[in-house]
């Protein structure tokens, strides 16, 4: 009885601390966002210029918490996993299409390779789509101004790997394991809540798969994500030729 109390306690408290750096983040970011609206409608200010830089910049992060705390949740309450087949060239684009604008506003830029058409994916789309953006979100975050993060997919054997290299210096050996621990925040910027890569790990491995970084010193560091390869089913035409 005493040791269902304090697991029912110690799971309360993480809750409020989730709870409570959900709701801590989301008020700065609609705060930011309401100043820069009323500056706008004040006409003092168009949105092409900083003003409206920091309402895309609130109204990303927002998307981002949000799409954050669903997969969160879905991830905690054990919710069954939905896979299905899809291509992996599509999903690429779509991943690109989504955070074009957020390597924008954190003053980089983003370089995806090309991938092969014929490389699928059986994963829950879902889960894997989060995944994928936190570790794009969080390269965003830590690569030097004007660097270049890259995004790239593609084929080493029976696996699919899908690669996202930063700039952001390297990393301390002392941190490799520990930053996929979640509420773990180890560089300068202390803003977000620390669960992006706790969550990009749970996310693959609920997809079979497996998340490893590998730093390079004085450079940046790789998130790889590795998952098993499928293919797409081939179609027949008319003439019964595979297409």
């Amino acid at each position: 009885f005493q040791r269902d109390l304090q697991r029912t306690d110690r799971e309360s408290r993480i809750l409020s601390e989730r709870l409570g750096s959900f709701a801590h983040e989301l008020r700065n970011l609609v705060s930011s966002a309401t100043l820069a609206v009323s500056a706008i409608k004040a006409g003092k200010v168009g949105l092409a210029g900083a003003t409206g830089a920091v309402l895309d910049r609130s109204l990303v992060g927002m998307r981002i918490l949000i799409d954050r705390s669903l997969v969160d949740v879905r991830l905690n309450e054990g919710m069954t996993v939905r896979q299905r087949l899809f291509s992996l060239v599509e999903f690429i684009a779509e991943i690109k299409m989504s955070s074009a604008l957020g390597a924008e506003i954190k003053g980089c830029s983003m370089v995806v390779g090309e991938v092969d058409r014929n490389l699928a994916v059986d994963a829950d789309r879902d889960l894997l789509l989060a995944a994928v953006g936190n570790l794009l979100d969080n390269a965003f975050k830590f690569t030097h101004l004007g660097t270049v993060v890259s995004l790239n997919a593609y084929a080493v054997g029976n696996r699919i790997l899908i690669d996202v290299e930063d700039h952001c210096g390297g990393l301390p050996p002392s941190v490799v394991e520990s930053m996929f621990l979640p509420f773990t925040q180890f560089a300068a910027d202390q803003s977000g809540v620390g669960l992006g890569l706790s969550i990009a790990r749970r996310s693959v491995e609920a997809n079979l798969g497996c998340l490893k970084v590998r730093n390079v010193p004085g450079s940046g560091c790789m998130f790889t994500i590795d998952l098993p390869r499928h293919a797409l089913p081939q179609q027949v035409s008319a003439d019964g030729m595979a297409a």
